[in-house]
């Protein structure tokens, strides 16, 4: 069997430009997640270009569960002091608790002054210095690829605090969390089509399926003893109703065809699911984390395909 080779691609020759187009590439959601699957946070964005008094930043956002900031920094060139000064200042102007420096090549100095800031300032600011690579092999598309060069020590800021989360959680939050974590684990040896984000203490588990538009949620009944899929649409009708429209060809698609089909009410939300009976307090969760991989797997390939009328 032949294999391919790896070849590593010029970040220009892909981003020609580093706000229009690597900014713009970097902020969409599917991006910004598979950054925060990197360094182990969930990225949401607020704004690119964000004014903070006469400069501006080039992302501004959020940790989605406690609304921290984030500031990012882009820089399609080795890491120089004008870019680490102006993190600094962006990060004080929007009191930013994680600061991300996204650069092509690093100098020794610069991680030494990283590593320097995650030694000494408080538990709340956390740095991470990361190069961005693009690889392809033969004719594919090139791949980005973050590689993490300086992070907090250990990434025990991080621990600590979800240490101290935990001390809060209820029983039923506890299982739940150890559930998505057990999930998450065990897909990785599956390799599902979508990559699953840092797991949280509740009964839904969001899974970005490649749009804006709507979204793959997995979700948990302790009380009913059941787990489902889902694909929840926040904000858009017209979307539920193409899919509507499509329902028949849809559910050949999956081969499933007990489905149920919801409009919210009193909400513009709306969503698409399908259920199975288990109780999460089993030991042996495999046969639950097999469906659950599949049901992703189907869901983002059968809501991803253009139908015709």
């Amino acid at each position: 069997m032949k294999l391919g080779k790896l070849e590593k691609i010029d970040l220009r020759d892909f981003w020609k430009h580093e706000a229009l187009d690597f900014t713009t590439w970097l902020a969409e959601k599917e991006n910004l997640c598979e950054l925060g699957d990197e360094i182990g946070l969930d990225i949401e964005l607020i704004a690119k270009e964000y004014s903070i008094g006469r400069f501006h930043a080039d992302i501004l956002a959020k940790e989605e569960t406690t609304d921290r900031k984030i500031i990012i920094e882009n820089q399609l060139e080795t890491t120089d002091h004008s870019h680490l000064g102006q993190i600094l200042t962006y990060a004080a102007g929007v009191e930013a608790e994680y600061i991300i420096w996204i650069v092509k090549d690093v100098k020794d100095e610069h991680k030494q002054a990283v590593d320097w800031l995650n030694e000494y300032t408080n538990e709340k600011i956390n740095f991470f210095l990361i190069k961005i690579e693009l690889w392809k092999i033969g004719e594919s598309q090139p791949a980005p690829k973050f590689v993490i060069v300086s992070k907090p020590n250990n990434w025990t800021k991080s621990i600590r605090a979800s240490s101290h989360e935990l001390i809060e959680l209820s029983d039923t939050q506890v299982l739940q969390l150890e559930f998505w974590q057990q999930l998450q684990k065990f897909a990785l040896s599956q390799k599902p089509l979508i990559k699953l984000r840092t797991p949280r203490a509740q009964h839904w588990y969001d899974v970005s399926m490649g749009r804006s538009d709507c979204y793959t949620a997995l979700t948990i009944n302790k009380a009913q003893n059941y787990i489902g899929c889902e694909i929840y649409i926040p904000d858009s009708k017209k979307l539920y109703n193409y899919f509507f429209s499509h329902k028949t060809q849809i559910e050949q698609e999956l081969n499933i065809y007990d489905i149920e089909w919801q409009e919210l009410p009193n909400k513009k939300a709306s969503r698409i699911r399908i259920y199975k009976e288990f109780n999460i307090l089993n030991t042996n969760k495999e046969p639950a984390f097999l469906w659950l991989i599949e049901m992703i797997n189907k869901f983002k390939l059968a809501f991803n395909k253009k139908y015709e009328i």
